[in-house]
């Protein structure tokens, strides 16, 4: 069974004017789609033709096949990214809210740490709000790096690739970030990865 392109969990212009209808268009059907379609051209007639994506991730990591693992990665991150960013404004439940004022004291102080990391990465990735057992850590990976494959819980990410904003923001990073991590952030959803025994899998996007 092939890997899917999603959809988008809302319309292209629902995040505007953070986000425009042309970015997301772009992004989700073009540079998501792209990714998806070389991961499936990569397992085609292959032992991993019907594995799930996070299996592909993984056997590509342990075989350093970087190809693969790139565009599997990047097809989950962008899931998992959709998920991430919301038009409806929303608040971390208690459970999640007490958790990060455990580790950062407030839940403005844990948001605050995540736009640091994504304005600081230099050059193309993610930055992320990960759970490590109760605890909740902000992390980034670059390029195609996936807090997937490493053992947390991945609640929200931010993509900073240039193509998540230039469309809108040209080079200004921090004006997407400041965005992204303020108006859209998807507390709800990082709520329910937080409740989760288990992570997130890309046939839920």
């Amino acid at each position: 069974m092939a890997i899917s392109l999603p959809p988008l969990p809302y319309a292209t212009d629902a995040l505007a004017p953070h986000i425009s209808a042309a970015t997301l268009g772009c992004h989700h059907g073009k540079h998501h789609k792209a990714y998806v379609d070389k991961t499936n051209d990569a397992i085609a007639g292959t032992a991993l033709a019907d594995a799930a994506l996070e299996k592909i991730i993984h056997k590509a990591d342990e075989k350093s096949d970087r190809a693969l693992f790139n565009n599997a990665a990047q097809a989950w991150n962008h899931g998992f990214y959709w998920h991430s960013l919301t038009p409806n404004p929303c608040a971390a439940s208690a459970e999640l809210t007490a958790a990060i004022e455990q580790s950062f004291g407030s839940v403005n102080a844990c948001k605050e740490a995540l736009a640091e990391a994504a304005k600081a990465h230099f050059g193309s990735g993610w930055a992320w709000i990960v759970a490590r057992g109760d605890s909740i850590e902000v992390t980034d990976t670059h390029d195609a790096g996936t807090a997937a494959t490493e053992d947390v819980r991945p609640l929200v990410v931010i993509d900073v690739w240039e193509h998540a904003y230039y469309l809108d923001h040209r080079n200004d990073r921090p004006a997407y970030v400041k965005a992204a991590t303020g108006a859209l952030l998807n507390w709800s959803f990082a709520s329910d990865n937080f409740a989760r025994s288990t992570a997130w899998t890309y046939d839920q996007a």
